[in-house]
Order: C-alpha cells, then sequence, then structure tokens
C-alpha cells in the first residue's frame, strides 16, 4: 500500500513538471519578444510608452526593406528607399503590397532593425507587423509605419558611429512560415495602433 501511494506521488509530480515545462514552452516566445522590445536585443526597436524628447540637429539616414517569402504572391516594396531625419524627430513612412494572385491571400509581416546595436534607439509608435493582412485579388494597400530615433544613440559609444539604420519587413503566409525561416528571432512585439 505504501509503495502505491509513493508510486501516485512520483507520478503526480512528474505530471506536475511535465505539464510545467509544456507551459514554459508556450511562453517562450512572448517571453523573448518582451526581453527584445525592453533590451533592444537582436536588433529589435524597443517598445514602450511615448517619451517627450527633444529634437536633434544631427540627422541620421533610415532605409527601407521590403522582402517576401517565397510561398506568399505578393509584390511588397517600400515607396521609398531611404528618408533622413533628425534624431528624435517623428517620421511616417509606407509600404505598398499587392496581391498578385486570382483569390484572396492573407499574410503576416515581422520586422527588424540593422545595425543590432541601434534596435533599442529606434522606436516604432505604430506599424502593420504582426497583423494579418487580406488582400483581394489584384489589390494594392498602403502600409503606413511610424517611427523616431532616440537622439542617445549619438552619445552612446558603441553606436556614436551609426548614421544609417535599416527597417526592415518580411510577409509570410503566418507566423509559423516566419519561425520556420529563422526571421521570427530578431522580430519585435507590435505596438501602437493596428493597420487594418
Amino acid at each position: 500500500m505504501a509503495r502505491r501511494r509513493a508510486g501516485a506521488g512520483t507520478a503526480l509530480v512528474l505530471a506536475g513538471v511535465v505539464g510545467g515545462m509544456l507551459g514554459l514552452s508556450f511562453a517562450a516566445v512572448p517571453l523573448y519578444r518582451v526581453f527584445c522590445a525592453v533590451t533592444g536585443f537582436g536588433g529589435t526597436p524597443r517598445i514602450g510608452p511615448e517619451q517627450s524628447r527633444s529634437v536633434s540637429t544631427r540627422t541620421i539616414v533610415v532605409r527601407f526593406n521590403a522582402d517576401t517569402s517565397a510561398g506568399l504572391p505578393w509584390s511588397f516594396a517600400p515607396e521609398q528607399k531611404q528618408v533622413t531625419l533628425r534624431l528624435g524627430e517623428d517620421q511616417v513612412a509606407f509600404y505598398v503590397a499587392r496581391n498578385d494572385a486570382d483569390r484572396p491571400v492573407t499574410g503576416i509581416a515581422t520586422y527588424n532593425v540593422t545595425p543590432e546595436k541601434a534596435g533599442q534607439y529606434f522606436h516604432k509608435t505604430a506599424c502593420f507587423c504582426f497583423n494579418e493582412q487580406t488582400l483581394a485579388p489584384h489589390q494594392d494597400m498602403q502600409l503606413p509605419v511610424s517611427f523616431w530615433v532616440d537622439p542617445a544613440i549619438a552619445s552612446d559609444p558603441s553606436t556614436a558611429d551609426v548614421t544609417t539604420i535599416t527597417l526592415s519587413y518580411t510577409f509570410f503566409r503566418s507566423l509559423d512560415d516566419a519561425a520556420k525561416s529563422g526571421k521570427l528571432a530578431t522580430a519585435g512585439p507590435h505596438v501602437g495602433p493596428l493597420v487594418r
């Protein structure tokens, strides 16, 4: 009788350990995204509440890149190749997506910033990332992103040499496809109003 109770207790503890590990595996991606957003790790733009800030006289170039996964029949490109803005200044840029298929197709975008060390100073305040976009056959859609670059980038010795930042978006059919491609690891969570 004592052996049965000990065996049942061990089984219950093991079931709890397995359940806890399963729960942690589901929480890993959201926790990693939060970590990246707070620290700027992996080129992830920092995410947080709007801050009062000064606008510097120093400028920086932000380049725009657009990619589409092989499984998504879309054309996707930035409307402008780059902008020059003052540090601390709000900026809006636009991308355009087009469904080249003869049927409705849904896509979802991830993003990252390079060089990675600049990620913590690049602040997106609204974008279309991590939000499914469904386009009708041959439909075009304009997708805005608003952002600013923290003036502190100029006084940080590790980023004082950064004069150009590249904001890259990649559209996939789903976040699962993005995860399989390895592009999700450097992408941060969305903040601000969603574009539908």
